[in-house]
């Protein structure tokens, strides 16, 4: 069997990977050349997978990538994992589905499964995505060629996750979409969960990421409240998390950032207004993370305005550029929100992560592109007025960090338990 993944990212690289692993010949497609020549040169782009095993993968045969998505003429089922986000009018932008939907069209045979399994609102799959591929092959959904929705359950750096073991919710377009789909997947992935429909596989996608961004929001909005009574929220957490029922632990942080909390939830909120819906508890949460770092920098201000300093003409250094520990993803980061908002303030602003050297180009934050981490070390660290940890990487030492700083500001109670030489931590 020969199966083609679409779209060579934090999704699509290990599905590949995994399929490959299980024995089926796998063709990598994306538009990013540099992307292709790092596969068949056996070289991983993604921190968190090995160049070694992306290596015996190519030189088995058994996985290959290319720009040329003629080839799908040669695979049995396509699976597309390309990016859904949002407009500048925070609205979803499925043009990425839709255009690799069209250059699909223009190659698909009779028989071939096409999976999405990019997250996006329901109906995406048996209409717009149904539309453009129809349109431009000739071929009938259900008829000629099989139509279908698996939501991705990526997890980057948690080392507990795994494709291959990770339940995978699969819905059809028909019942023998659905089948069809099922037998490619089982391939590779040990339990399949079959839903009714590819809608209900969508409608559950969100609500696993609405359900994080409404518990985020949550021990958010309450670290504002007992901070305000002088409890500490990570000791009230902490003490909850011990119910051994009905209880599970959420934690807060300087903002929400990866591709799918930040963005997924407003998939839902743009759809359910065309249903004439209301979706008030989701757009609450979403206002609460949103506001997150703006607090945190009236933190920075607060310890800053300790040690008689304005935030003006202050230096700040952005501890974890990357939205979660240990990847190399910064995504929809907080961290470059934290950095304009100091910036904008008239701080100097440089950051230190050791998984992200480089910043790269982002539509959002242009004016950071090229920007390189510090190095890390004692003369390095006493240069600034305050440092800031947005994100816990554990290869940080923090115990130098606390050595070195003079003064520290902690969104993600990175130092609990730490010494300190020079004063207090303010928590964020």
């Amino acid at each position: 069997m020969k199966i083609a993944v679409v779209g060579l990212g934090y999704v699509g690289l290990p599905l590949a990977m995994q399929f490959a692993r299980a024995g089926v010949t796998v063709l990598g497609l994306d538009i990013d050349a540099a992307k292709v020549a790092s596969i068949n040169q056996g070289r991983s782009y993604i921190k968190h997978i090995s160049s070694e095993t992306v290596s015996e993968l190519v030189k088995q045969g058994r996985f290959s990538a290319s720009t040329d998505f003629s080839q799908i003429r040669e695979v049995e089922a396509i699976l597309i994992c390309v990016p859904t986000p949002l407009n500048r009018n925070r609205e979803p932008d499925i043009s990425f589905i839709l255009d690799t939907g069209r250059t699909i069209a223009a190659h698909l045979r009779k028989g071939t499964l096409v999976v999405l399994e990019s997250t996006t609102y329901p109906g995406t799959t048996d209409t717009e995505l149904r539309t453009v591929l129809e349109s431009g092959s000739g071929l009938k959904a259900g008829v000629d060629f099989h139509l279908a929705f698996s939501p991705e359950r990526e997890d980057p750096a948690n080392h507990q996750s795994n494709v291959k073991r990770i339940p995978k919710v699969v819905g059809g377009y028909t019942p023998d979409c659905l089948e069809r789909a099922m037998a490619i997947y089982g391939k590779a992935i040990d339990r399949l969960v079959p839903v009714s429909s590819c809608r209900v596989a969508e409608a559950a996608k969100l609500l696993e990421n609405i359900f994080r961004s409404v518990n985020i929001a949550l021990v958010n909005e309450l670290k504002l409240v007992y901070g305000a009574m002088g409890i500490d929220i990570w000791e009230v957490i902490e003490a909850a998390r011990t119910k051994p029922f009905g209880f599970m632990p959420f934690y807060p942080g300087p903002g929400l950032g990866g591709h799918c909390i930040p963005i997924d939830p407003f998939y839902l909120t743009w759809k359910a207004r065309e249903y004439g819906q209301h979706t008030r508890f989701i757009e609450l949460a979403g206002e609460i993370n949103t506001r997150m770092p703006e607090h945190v920098v009236n933190r920075v201000a607060d310890a800053l305005n300790a040690h008689c300093k304005p935030v003006k003409g202050s230096r700040v250094l952005i501890l974890g550029l990357a939205y979660k520990p240990n990847v190399d993803d910064e995504r929809e980061s907080p961290s470059y929100v934290l950095m304009k908002l100091l910036s904008d303030r008239g701080a100097e602003v440089a950051y230190y992560d050791p998984h992200v050297p480089v910043i790269k180009p982002t539509r959002e934050h242009p004016q950071f592109a090229g920007q390189k981490s510090i190095e890390w070390n004692r003369a390095a660290i006493e240069k600034f007025d305050v440092v800031l940890i947005a994100t816990n990487h554990s290869s940080v030492n923090y115990k130098e960090l606390g050595a070195w700083a003079r003064c520290i500001v902690d969104s993600r109670n990175a130092m609990a338990g730490v010494p300190l030489a020079n004063g207090k931590v303010w928590k964020a």
